[in-house]
C-alpha cells in the first residue's frame, strides 16, 4: 500500500498559493497522428473535442457502422476508414481504441506488433478478459494504457499535487458520494450486460482511489438495480479496506431523480491536518455538466480555499491522458500512467467488488425467545 504520510514542501512554510497546484500534463511536442475505433457519442462528447483543443492531429476513424462513421468524420473533418485493416495501417499512430469492452481484444490483435494504444475502459467484460488483453498486450509487445482518465482532470491533479506536497497531512478519509440521474439510454450496448454500475461507473473512482491511496486489503460492496427500469446494477455501496489508518467508502445512487437540488457527485477527502472537498461536475446533467470545483482546507491555513480551476473532466482529462501516452511514445515521459498491469488491479478490485455483492452479509442474530 502507498505511503500517504506526505511532507509539506512549501520552502518555510509559505503561505499556500491556490493557483500554484499542477493542473495539466505537459503536452508533447511532436504528437503523433490518432486514429480512433469506434464512433459512439463518448467520441464526439471527449475524445474530439479534447485532441482538437490540445491541437492532437487526429488521422481518421473507422466504426463497423459505416454510417455512424461518416457522421461523425464529416463532423470532425476526419477520415473515415473502410476497414479496420486500413485504420491499423496508418503509420506511426497512436490508436484510441473507444469501443466496448468485447471489441478490445480483436482491435488489438489488428494493429501492428510494438504500437501504442490506448484502450477504453473497462479492459474487458470482467477479470478473466482483461487477463486475456493482459496477455495479448504483452505477446505483441503493445505499449497499452486504459483510459481511466479521472486521474487526468484538471482538480484531481491539483488534488494530487496537493497531497504530494503535504497540504493535508496524512490521508485518513476519502467519501464518494453519487446522488444523480444518469441517462443510461446514452449508451444503447449496455442493454442486457450482467455488470454495469461498478464496471462501467464507479470504475473509475475505483481507479483514482488506488492511485491516491495504493492498493486496498479488500473490499466490501453490494450492488443492485432499481425497480424503474432495466440496468442490472445503478445503486452501489463499497467500503475499501485501508487497515486501521485510512477509512474509505462509497456510496453511488444513479436514480436519485427528483429534481438537481439534492443531487451531489462529490469526493470529500480529510487528512491529520487538512481536507479537500471535490465536485465532478460533468455527472450532473450528463453531458452538458456542470462546472467542476476544488476547495482545500490546507495545513496551517484559516479555512476553505477554492482552486481556480484551469479545464474540466470532460474533455480536458482526455487531453492528459493522452499526452501522457504520447509523451512516453516520444520519450519525453518516462512513465507511462495507467498501464494494462496497472489497470488490471484496477479490473482486480472490481472483480473482488462483485464477489463481495454475490456474498451473503454476516447474520443478524435473532432475538433469544423466552
Amino acid at each position: 500500500m502507498t505511503d500517504t504520510r506526505l511532507t509539506d514542501t512549501r520552502e518555510g512554510n509559505a503561505p499556500f498559493d491556490p493557483a500554484s497546484l499542477q493542473q495539466w500534463w505537459p503536452k508533447p511536442g511532436r504528437p503523433r497522428p490518432i486514429v480512433i475505433f469506434g464512433a459512439g457519442s463518448i467520441v464526439g462528447d471527449a475524445h474530439f473535442p479534447a485532441y482538437r483543443k490540445a491541437g492532437f492531429p487526429v488521422a481518421g476513424l473507422y466504426d463497423p457502422d459505416r454510417e455512424k462513421a461518416h457522421a461523425m468524420a464529416a463532423r470532425w473533418g476526419v477520415e473515415a476508414y473502410a476497414s479496420m485493416e486500413e485504420a491499423a495501417a496508418v503509420d506511426g499512430a497512436i490508436f484510441d481504441l473507444a469501443t466496448p469492452p468485447a471489441a478490445h481484444a480483436h482491435i488489438l490483435g489488428a494493429i501492428p506488433q510494438g504500437s501504442y494504444a490506448l484502450i477504453q475502459k473497462p479492459m474487458g467484460a470482467d477479470l478473466d478478459a482483461a487477463t486475456k488483453i493482459l496477455d495479448l498486450c504483452r505477446k505483441r509487445k503493445l505499449h497499452a494504457a486504459v483510459n481511466f482518465q479521472l486521474r487526468f482532470a484538471p482538480m484531481m491533479l491539483a488534488l494530487k499535487d496537493a497531497i504530494r506536497r503535504g497540504l493535508l497531512g496524512d490521508v485518513v478519509d476519502v467519501d464518494a458520494h453519487v446522488a444523480l440521474a444518469t441517462p443510461w439510454g446514452l449508451w444503447p450496448f449496455l442493454k442486457g450486460l450482467p455488470r454495469i454500475e461498478i464496471a462501467m461507473h464507479s470504475i473509475h473512482y475505483l481507479d483514482l482511489v488506488r492511485s491516491l491511496l495504493g492498493e486496498p486489503l479488500g473490499v466490501h460492496a453490494k450492488t443492485i438495480g432499481h425497480p424503474g427500469h432495466a440496468v442490472a446494477q445503478t445503486r452501489t455501496s463499497a467500503i475499501l479496506d485501508y487497515g486501521d489508518s485510512v477509512r474509505c467508502a462509497l456510496s453511488i445512487n444513479h436514480d436519485h431523480d427528483f429534481g438537481r437540488k439534492f443531487q451531489a457527485c462529490e469526493f470529500r477527502i480529510c487528512g491529520t491536518k487538512g481536507a479537500a472537498y471535490v465536485k465532478l461536475g460533468v455527472n450532473l446533467d450528463y453531458p452538458k455538466g456542470e462546472p467542476d470545483e476544488l476547495w482545500i482546507s490546507p495545513a496551517g491555513g484559516d479555512g476553505w480555499v477554492e482552486i481556480p480551476l484551469e479545464g474540466t473532466w470532460f474533455p480536458d482529462a482526455f487531453i492528459g491522458r493522452m499526452a501522457n501516452l504520447q509523451r512516453f511514445a516520444s520519450g519525453e515521459d518516462e512513465t507511462l500512467v495507467g498501464t494494462v498491469d496497472d489497470a488490471w488491479r484496477t479490473m482486480a478490485l472490481v472483480e473482488a467488488a462483485y464477489q463481495s455483492s454475490a456474498q451473503p452479509a454476516t447474520p443478524v442474530r435473532a432475538l433469544p425467545e423466552t
